[in-house]
């Protein structure tokens, strides 16, 4: 285990608020320390995550002494304190699994830090430091883990992994995004334990999922651990070898465009990771469009943009930007069509259907034709695209 002891050695410099919040609860006898995954991240010289606080105050007694409070998790343990900003930082009652199913826990409350520690996944998220005292308890030695770069599990990883089978996929998280090897006991028993893993919901999984290919050091690197790890079968079976991405990559990561680069079929796969309607939306935009257009013409590029439509579009360049590593060479060609204003759907035309209406077109599907037909006549020609000139082919063309 590691030194219990107070050290001087890395004094954080926590939120003023952090401070306060565990100063009040120190003061009517609640022993209160910072944990979790913002002590592990400011000892990285990370500090842009909120600080949680770990208290031996239970729920109510948290709900009782702070006037603004959310319930974010009272079954837990947890509860949301808003300060003068209304920022919301976390509080969670020490507590120890009685009972779990791989999934989901039921706690008991008034244990010790030390017992609060030793339910944790790994041992880089195991570390506590006191913000008023500035001690550090650090007894599974995540500390010297972290300087070390290794993913470990806390105390006995099988057992670890039992109580519940999304660590697996944390751990994976974790050393993809840190660039860490996973501890060898540890790693074993991920992959003796990913059976388990088909027992989590879809929701859990897509948050690791996504949290993943946006924190990786390197996507190709984090999606070999999923399939090492055996989570790809179960999870994500449409997983393709063959992929383009260019490393690092440009920013915004965003998961829809890459799970659409790394799969064979990412409509299934977000349809079973229970994404939003919007999402699956996207994925079937980018399965639909053409990767690009052919050349960087702008009346090619336009024809292109009027074809796809405005959203896949920006998934289209970015999805070509994450494969060779920066913007395609048309990207900005369409930057100057979106300067200049020119149509490239509906919403871009000089007139609408109301227009044509007073024209005494009927509504209908010839007046929608119409409408299709001068947006064709200004995607090759920008220059029509002023009321004068589109009423008057609509006139003609009726």
């Amino acid at each position: 285990m590691g030194d219990l002891s107070s050290s001087h050695q890395d004094v954080l410099d926590l939120p003023e608020e952090v401070v306060a919040i565990a100063a009040t609860l120190e003061r009517e006898g609640y022993e209160t320390w910072a944990v979790g995954g913002a002590i592990r991240d400011r000892l990285l010289d990370d500090d842009h995550g909120d600080v949680d606080l770990a208290t031996a105050a239970e729920p109510e007694i948290v709900q009782r002494l702070f006037r603004r409070t959310v319930a974010v998790g009272v079954k837990f343990g947890t509860v949301g304190v808003l300060d003068a900003n209304g920022r919301l930082h976390e509080v969670t009652t020490f507590r120890r699994d009685v009972e779990t199913d791989g999934r989901h826990a039921i706690v008991k409350f008034g244990v010790s830090l030390d017992e609060d520690l030793a339910r944790r996944d790994f041992t880089i998220n195991a570390i506590a430091y006191h913000p008023l005292r500035r001690e550090w308890r650090d007894p599974f030695g995540g500390k010297q883990d972290l300087a070390q770069g290794l993913v470990r599990a806390v105390g006995d990883p099988a057992e670890r992994f039992r109580e519940d089978y999304l660590r697996i996929l944390r751990g994976i998280r974790f050393a993809a995004r840190f660039g860490f090897p996973i501890e060898d006991a540890t790693w074993k028993a991920a992959v003796a334990a990913a059976d388990g893993l088909a027992h989590l919901s879809a929701e859990r999984v897509r948050e690791e999922w996504f949290k993943g290919l946006r924190t990786a050091k390197a996507i190709i690197g984090f999606v070999d651990l999923w399939r090492l790890a055996g989570a790809s079968n179960i999870w994500l079976p449409e997983l393709r070898s063959d992929f383009q991405l260019s490393e690092p990559l440009p920013p915004p990561r965003d998961p829809v465009i890459l799970t659409a680069i790394l799969s064979n079929d990412p409509v299934a796969t977000l349809e079973r990771l229970r994404c939003s309607n919007q999402e699956i939306a996207r994925a079937q935009g980018i399965m639909a469009g053409r990767p690009g257009p052919d050349d960087t013409n702008p009346q090619v590029v336009r024809q292109w943009l009027r074809r796809v439509g405005p959203a896949a579009a920006a998934d289209l360049q970015l999805l070509a930007s994450y494969a060779v590593g920066s913007p395609p060479p048309w990207a900005e060609v369409i930057a100057g069509i979106r300067q200049r204003g020119e149509a490239t759907d509906r919403q871009g035309l000089a007139i609408s259907g109301r227009d044509l209406l007073s024209l005494g077109i009927p509504a209908g599907p010839d007046l929608g034709d119409l409408l299709e037909r001068l947006l064709d006549a200004v995607v090759l020609d920008p220059d029509l695209n002023n009321r004068e000139h589109l009423l008057e082919l609509a006139s003609r063309w009726h």
